[in-house]
């Protein structure tokens, strides 16, 4: 009975990382296809785009994660770089600004989820731009 089980789990889980495969492969296509890739809202240096999960994660602790230009997803950190603000001696908002993209290491799970909202984005951004090149 445990043997079956665990076969379950086992099936499950291998279930859920292909489909993670397979999301991971369509994200990447559309993210090639949408050039030039967009500027996040409000950033300075960062071409990326939200995948906002709905809050299905569950992971309050996360930041915000967005898809870039490589179809892999980063939790997009954005403050003051003090140092720039040493070096310079003055508060340049430009110079001051630091956006920093960190890779992330997500359940099969959650990175479909992720990874889902982020090819929804992406897709809508490529319409619109079918839409505008229409008119």
């Amino acid at each position: 009975m445990a043997n079956q089980a665990l076969l379950r789990k086992t099936q499950a889980d291998m279930a859920l990382e292909r489909a993670a495969m397979q999301i991971q492969q369509l994200l990447k296509e559309a993210c090639a296809e949408l050039d030039p890739f967009p500027s996040f809202p409000n950033a300075l240096f960062t071409n990326a785009i939200e995948c906002d999960d709905g809050g299905l994660s569950g992971d309050p602790e996360r930041g915000c994660i967005v898809v870039c230009d490589d179809g892999e997803l980063y939790e997009l950190q954005m403050g003051i770089d003090h140092d720039s603000i040493e070096l310079t001696g003055s508060w340049d908002p430009v110079t001051a600004r630091k956006e920093t993209l960190k890779k992330v290491e997500l359940h099969p799970r959650d990175y479909l989820v992720y990874a889902y909202a982020g090819l929804m984005a992406v897709t809508e951004h490529l319409l619109e731009r079918e839409a505008e090149a229409k008119t």
